[in-house]
């Protein structure tokens, strides 16, 4: 309602005054305007102006002051707020604003797995949650709350998303949790966002969400665990004998420790290394996993058990954007450390032709090494090099 002891035509010049005073920093003047003539006159009125201020004044706040305190025994600030609300402070909300984009920059998750640099800059284009800083943070830190925990174990995604939460429909499609965790796979798998239910379905497989326990499997050799249950004797058995056992996702569930020694572990994303591995060494074959590519809920478990029980993971994988987007994300999920995949290892390999590299993100283990796969634009298949790797082995 409009204050009965000042005019009715200054209204408009009351609301520049209000979005001024709200923009957080000091303010002197304030520019008015356009006025209409009838808001010249009140506005001259008001001040005591001999003449009219013109239709786009700068008017001094000290003088505003003192023109409203006469009229109504309040300040500026006190009578567009009682006229208009609260003053806002945009600077203060700026500065709100881009500390949120900085944490989610910044945020574990993230760092730890360069390609989702490109959905953070996705979030940050699509804006706040209903304007809100608050509601925006809290949906974030959920979703990556779940990509933190991804892949899972052949959690059902109900069960993942009451366990994570609090919520067994906080995942279900069209939900805005499941829309930017979807985002968020797409871009670490370097596909499309998905644009129908398989697709929806067929991405949420990829991070262990409900993987069956037969289809999800995971190679190995040389693991002789200590304990007596079913995983640890075909782990045994396969060792002593020379080969690779091929591990269910059922069969790493049912096992809930896999003791031992410790040990190093070589981890690798191509199971030809592994064949090669065998062929060498036989039943003295070390400690070896192979994750087949982009690991699964299998993978993902045995190398956890491994760590749980005070191995140390080593990895390795191919020199290609691929590659070393899987293998930012098997450290980030195991504690895996790199094994031979610096700058300088890729150098030593790299020859003048080979396969593209494909689009390269950051490899948080290593600064330059995204750079000089840039450069060189050729790919080195981990196959070249399992030569290296097994003489490594063997001499250690």
């Amino acid at each position: 309602m409009v204050n009965s002891e000042l005019p009715r035509d200054l209204v408009p010049v009351w609301e520049s005054v209000h979005h001024r005073l709200s923009s957080g920093r000091a303010v002197a003047r304030i520019r008015l305007g356009p006025l209409s003539p009838a808001q010249q006159s009140a506005l001259a009125d008001l001040l005591g102006a001999d003449r009219l201020p013109g239709p786009t004044p700068s008017v001094p706040l000290n003088d505003l002051d003192t023109a409203i305190r006469a009229a109504t025994g309040r300040t500026t600030s006190e009578f567009v707020t009682d006229l208009l609300g609260p003053l806002a402070n945009r600077a203060q909300r700026r500065d709100d604003v881009a500390d949120l984009w900085a944490w989610l920059a910044a945020h574990p998750v993230v760092t730890a797995q360069p390609a989702l640099h490109d959905w953070t800059r996705a979030v940050r284009q699509a804006g706040l949650v209903n304007g809100s800083i608050a509601q925006t943070r809290t949906r974030l830190d959920a979703v990556l709350r779940v990509l933190d925990h991804l892949p899972a174990p052949g959690t059902p995604l109900p069960a993942l998303a009451d366990e994570l939460l609090h919520d067994p429909h906080a995942l279900d499609d069209g939900t805005a949790h499941s829309t930017l965790v979807l985002r968020a796979l797409a871009a670490i798998h370097t596909v499309d966002p998905p644009n129908d239910a398989q697709a929806r379905r067929d991405l949420w497989a990829k991070a262990g969400v409900a993987d069956d326990e037969l289809s999800s499997t995971v190679l190995a050799a040389g693991l002789r665990p200590t304990d007596e249950h079913l995983t640890a004797t075909l782990l045994r058995a396969c060792a002593d004998a020379g080969q690779a056992a091929c591990l269910t996702l059922g069969h790493l569930r049912a096992a809930a420790d896999l003791n031992g020694p410790p040990r190093t572990v070589c981890t690798v994303e191509n199971p030809t290394v592994l064949a090669l591995a065998l062929t060498r060494f036989g039943r003295d074959c070390p400690p070896i996993v192979c994750v087949s590519g982009w690991p699964n809920g299998a993978a993902i478990r045995l190398l956890r058990l491994l760590a749980d029980a005070g191995h140390t993971l080593r990895y390795h994988g191919d020199f290609d954007g691929e590659g070393l987007r899987i293998a930012a994300h098997v450290m980030a999920r195991t504690g895996a450390v790199p094994w031979r995949m610096t700058t300088a290892d890729y150098l030593a390999a790299v020859g003048p032709t080979g396969p593209p590299v494909g689009r390269v993100t950051d490899a948080p283990w290593d600064p330059g090494l995204a750079a000089a796969l840039t450069a060189r634009g050729v790919a080195v298949p981990e196959e070249r090099v399992a030569t290296v790797l097994l003489d490594e082995i063997d001499a250690g």
